[in-house]
This record gives C-alpha cells, sequence and structure tokens, in this order.
C-alpha cells in the first residue's frame, strides 16, 4: 500500500529569517495601536491616522486619506504618494513592499496581497511579492492584486477584481480573472 502524498505539511513551515522586518514586540505593539487607536478614530482626522501610521514606519505624502476601518499589516513597508486614498475597509497585506503612486484611489474593501506560499513545496515557504499601484490608477471597489502586480498609471480597475497580472498604463480591466476592456480616453 502507497503512503498518502504529503502536499502541504506545517510542522515544516518556518517564517523567513526577519521578513517581518522588526521585531515581534514591536509587531503587535502595532496591532494593539491599529485596533486601539486608529480604527476607532472618527471620520474626520485623517491626520491622526496618518500620525500613526508614519511613527510605525509607512512612508506617506501630503494629505494622504486614510479611512478608520484601513488596515496595514506592516506599515514600514508601505510608501504612499501625494494626495492618495485608501478607502473603508481596505487591507494593506504588507508582508512585501507596497507602493502606491500619486493621486491614486484604492476604493472600500480593496485586499492588496503582498505574500504567498509556494505550494509546490511540503513546507510551504512563504514568498513576498512587490506591489505598485501607479500615480492617478483607481482601484474600484472590493479589488483583489495579487503579489508581485503592477498596476500602471492612470489604469482603472473594475469593482470586484481580480488582478493576478500586470496592468499596463491607461487601461480599463475588470473581471475575475481581469482582463483588459479597452484603453482610457485622455481626460484633458
Amino acid at each position: 500500500m502507497n503512503p498518502e502524498p504529503v502536499y502541504i505539511d506545517l510542522s515544516r513551515y518556518r517564517n523567513p529569517e526577519g521578513f517581518r522586518g522588526r521585531p515581534a514586540w514591536f509587531v503587535q505593539l502595532w496591532w494593539l495601536v491599529q485596533d486601539w487607536l486608529v480604527r476607532p478614530s472618527p471620520q474626520f482626522m485623517y491626520g491622526w491616522r496618518r500620525f500613526w501610521w508614519q511613527r510605525f514606519g509607512a512612508l506617506l505624502g501630503e494629505n494622504v486619506m486614510i479611512r478608520p476601518s484601513a488596515r496595514v499589516t506592516y506599515p514600514w513597508k508601505v510608501r504612499i504618494g501625494d494626495r492618495s486614498w485608501i478607502g473603508d475597509n481596505t487591507e494593506l497585506y504588507s508582508l512585501g513592499e507596497i507602493e502606491i503612486g500619486r493621486d491614486a484611489v484604492i476604493s472600500q474593501m480593496s485586499y492588496l496581497c503582498a505574500a504567498t506560499h509556494d505550494h509546490t513545496r511540503p513546507d510551504f515557504p512563504l514568498i513576498a511579492g512587490p506591489i505598485r499601484i501607479g500615480d492617478q490608477a483607481w482601484l474600484a471597489a472590493g479589488c483583489f492584486i495579487a503579489p508581485g502586480v503592477s498596476i500602471g498609471r492612470g489604469a482603472i480597475v473594475g469593482a470586484r477584481s481580480v488582478v493576478l497580472r500586470d496592468v499596463p498604463e491607461a487601461t480599463i480591466w475588470a473581471g475575475n480573472p481581469a482582463r483588459k476592456l479597452r484603453d482610457r480616453a485622455d481626460a484633458t
């Protein structure tokens, strides 16, 4: 009788050395601050949320608007350009770097996932993949952006889309998986 194949053996999983980028106590402190001081803040307190994200290492441009229910796993791995918006219940799962350009909109309930696991190995190792969102891009409500994906300048991704590959600038994409619908017309 053949033994059952082993696809995943989590007893063999190990976090990569230093992948968090900060000590465990600092990570836990951030999660407490996020839950106790950031999330319950009133809607209009954008400066308060920027203050805490920046104290924990996020690089934020001028007038970034972060909604109270937006979450970030490791703010020290996030960079957001001037005047960009981070919507309600958005998750920046920043196990890898996440860079969001200027005047970009990440709408409510979007999920930017900057890491995955190697499913071909039983020890299920973590693989980080940076996410880049270009200037003036718009991710509509509920988008999922996979690790290692870049969204080009001025691109639009339709609501509830699942983006598994790069989106070129000035294009409109939608669907699961997201596909190009058309080029974006110039606004000027």
